[in-house]
């Protein structure tokens, strides 16, 4: 959508304030923990762009909250399992010796949005390591939520994702999907039966650059819609508007606790 469809679908400019207002209405409160998944587009047309989006996520937190969102990059990963779009098979070995390292300050994130973009160069905020699925933080708990994230089983136990469950953390799904709750994911680990995987990334070790392979597991984002429909059935979600955009907010736990049953039946089989 571009900006002159976005314009013409707005009744009125979205503002840091008008933004500010709609979180805290949905039930975004001073002192929280959220993991915000994001569409600008969405949202109508902001005054400020994704700069004002981050300032009102932080109005309504306050110092005292703590803001988290997905810093990932897809694009670090080994070629030979990228579809859209592939490359040339002659080409792997070349991008496995040439990507450049991810660095927490400098990679741009892949495929996340304006906001997550933006958000992750602001001051002050804190990036985890992971070459692949790293996220951003910025308040009182950010230091905790992204050290430590361990590069084997890299949105499990040592992820921060783990570290927003211990928190007690929400979920804000600002003009997207289920299909964007990446807290599902530690669900799958935490369910018996996945699937190991071996991905590659390129890292730095000993101040080297180096592609190196990690131990992980098959993750399946396209099971999240049926997983988030019923889990809506079943839990508390606030459902609102913020700007234009369909918003959620809902438990982080109840989200992995709900998933989590829900793959270990699917993983059991039929009548189990």
């Amino acid at each position: 959508m571009d900006e002159r469809e976005i314009i013409a679908r707005t009744p009125e400019p979205r503002t840091r304030a008008t933004l500010a207002a709609d979180l805290r209405a949905l039930g975004l409160s001073p002192g929280d923990a959220v993991l915000a998944h994001s569409s600008l587009s969405s949202l109508g047309w902001v005054c400020g762009g994704p700069v004002a989006v981050v300032q009102a996520l932080m109005d309504a937190l306050t110092e005292a909250g703590t803001l988290v969102m997905p810093a990932h990059t897809g694009g670090l990963s080994d070629p030979a399992g990228w579809e859209n779009p592939p490359v040339p098979r002659r080409w792997w070995e070349t991008i496995q010796e040439a990507m450049p390292a991810f660095d927490p300050a400098t990679t741009p994130t892949h495929g996340m949005g304006a906001i997550p973009e933006a958000f992750r160069r602001w001051p002050g905020v804190l990036r985890s390591g992971h070459p692949h699925v790293s996220f951003a933080a910025w308040g009182r708990h950010a230091e905790r939520v992204t050290g430590g994230h361990s590069l084997d089983y890299s949105l499990g136990e040592g992820s921060p994702l783990a570290r927003l469950y211990e928190l007690d953390a929400k979920v804000l799904l600002l003009g997207v999907g289920y299909e964007s709750n990446t807290s599902f994911h530690l669900a799958e680990y935490r369910a018996p039966g996945a699937e190991p995987a071996r991905p590659g990334a390129p890292v730095f070790k000993g101040g080297e650059r180096v592609w190196t392979t990690y131990k992980d597991i098959e993750l399946h984002e396209e099971l999240f819609p049926e997983i988030g429909a019923r889990f809506e059935e079943a839990e508390s979600v606030a459902v609102g508007r913020v700007g234009s955009a369909e918003a959620r907010l809902f438990s982080q736990r109840e989200a992995v606790d709900h998933a989590r049953a829900w793959l270990e039946r699917r993983r059991a089989g039929p009548g189990r």
